[in-house]
């Protein structure tokens, strides 16, 4: 699967909007990736999760680790393609934490899942709960990198997509300039 088969998934499950967004980042955004369109398949999830699996085959990778919400999905379905547990950190106090009695026993090879990627905060706080429990990083998965390239983890990082999607603060978005109301998520705003 390569990025244009990827991309074309996207705007077929309609995953790929156009409008004015505020991230979770809190950048603004001409264009927003609705994970859930694609994700609420579970062929397609399948499919984007095998890539990925597929990408990290030969890294004896022995735990999947992604951030709720998106990430959830996908470490389950990684894991499932490599063979491996799945678990997810959430947050607890405004901090990414192992709950529900998940646990990285010290040494364990842990490949980190994530969805859409524009600033790579969440992927760094998985990292750090990680490194924290003694987990040994061996990658980064992605479904989309949105960042343009800029984000580096210190890991390789494999994205099924990569998206050059300029992100502005509040105070230089042109959007706003010309006062275009935010588009809801999961609508195109027509």
């Amino acid at each position: 699967m390569n990025e244009q088969d990827v991309m074309k998934l996207l705007e077929e499950t309609q995953a790929v909007l156009h409008g004015h967004f505020l991230l979770t980042s809190g950048l603004h955004s001409p264009m927003y990736v609705e994970k859930f369109n694609v994700l609420q398949h579970p062929k397609y999830t399948e499919m984007l999760c095998k890539e990925l699996a597929a990408r990290y085959a030969n890294d004896n990778v022995e735990l999947v680790v992604g951030p709720m919400t998106g990430g959830i999905l996908l470490a389950h379905e990684v894991g499932k393609q490599l063979g491996t547990r799945a678990i997810f950190t959430e947050r607890e106090d405004g901090k990414m934490a192992l709950k529900r009695g998940f646990h990285i026993e010290p040494g364990t090879r842990v490949l980190i899942v994530e969805d859409i990627v524009t600033t790579g905060g969440s992927v760094v706080e998985v990292l750090n709960v990680v490194k924290e429990h003694g987990g040994v990083p061996v990658g980064i998965g992605l479904l989309v990198d949105r960042s343009g390239g800029k984000v580096d983890f210190g890991l390789r990082t494999e994205a099924l997509l990569h998206l050059n999607v300029e992100t502005f603060k509040s105070e230089n978005c042109p959007l706003c300039a010309q006062n275009v109301p935010f588009t809801k998520r999961g609508r195109t705003g027509k």
